[in-house]
């Protein structure tokens, strides 16, 4: 557990002190993010949430790599994901692929799990104008990781996710997430079955600073566990309180955002009442995004 840890560590306070920390450069000059509807002059960070997903597609010729640790200090598991995220050539379409580790505390080594290959088109809010931003979301779900240890499902799947990011004033915005994977003919024991796992997501940004942001994020998940032979769905409620703030770099336009929330991760009976098992972790977020090319 400890080597991605100290990884992610050494990086996040690598950049967190290097010169030129002024941030906020997410919203293109003159791109207006909403600057029209009362918001702050001065650009914001935009589209760095933790655990949803922000509908701000990357800007033409900007790319960027994100790195998302999450760790549950009691069992000494922990999950990786790396996700890599170019437009084509604009901001009007965006595509990615997610890479997703894990180790659990029973497991010998690092396990990759399914692999993701996203699509999204930003159907309203093109070039950051506007309070107002949608974009949709279609993923192919690989499965590289291992039946056995139910790190894969053993089946190609079908993930789309439809995210709506809204700036509700000055100093706030709302992200709202709803998503469905689909996994046709996912096998537990001799039988075989099609998963569908919706999601739903809410997501409260405070910007009290243009660098500095202040994040509140609620997913609910519904998903398919393998048990003895057969599928149990299994019901999940994450909250993650947190902080996120930006760091710029002069001409070469690199940013880079750091994240830290806590993770407070419990089941939801059939009937919608809490469970009592409840995990506390720790959710550390880093970005780095950059120009990579010129778009005409």
């Amino acid at each position: 557990m400890t080597r991605p840890i100290r990884l992610l560590g050494v990086a996040f306070w690598a950049m967190a002190w290097l010169p030129g920390a002024a941030g906020g450069q997410e919203v293109p000059a003159g791109a207006g993010g909403g600057q029209d509807h009362g918001a702050p002059a001065t650009p914001r960070i935009r589209d760095n949430l933790l655990v949803l997903e922000e509908a701000y597609n990357q800007e033409p010729g900007v790319v960027q790599h994100i790195l998302v640790l999450g760790v549950d200090p009691r069992s000494r598991g922990w999950s990786l994901s790396f996700t890599d995220e170019w437009p084509v050539p604009t901001d009007r379409n965006q595509v990615s692929i997610t890479l997703n580790f894990s180790r659990d505390p029973g497991a010998d080594g690092v396990a990759l799990s399914e692999v993701l290959v996203n699509w999204r088109h930003q159907a309203v809010g093109m070039g950051g104008v506007g309070p107002v931003a949608l974009a949709p979301r279609l993923s192919l779900v690989i499965p590289t990781g291992s039946l056995a240890r139910g790190t894969s499902r053993g089946v190609f799947g079908v993930q789309g996710n439809l995210p709506l990011s809204i700036e509700a004033g000055r100093w706030v915005v709302v992200h709202l997430n709803g998503g469905l994977t689909v996994t046709p003919g996912a096998a537990a024991g001799g039988s075989r079955r099609t998963l569908w796992e919706p999601s739903a997501g809410v997501a409260l940004v405070g910007q009290p600073l243009p660098w500095f942001n202040l994040l509140l994020e609620g997913l609910f998940e519904s998903q398919e566990e393998a048990d003895q032979g057969r599928w149990r769905r299994v019901q999940r409620v994450t909250v993650a309180p947190g902080v996120r703030f930006a760091i710029d770099h002069g001409p070469s336009g690199l940013q880079v955002v750091p994240g830290l929330a806590a993770s407070l991760d419990f089941q939801v009976r059939r009937d919608f009442r809490a469970g009592r098992d409840l995990a506390v972790g720790v959710i550390a977020y880093l970005s780095f995004e950059h120009p990579a090319f010129e778009v005409d």
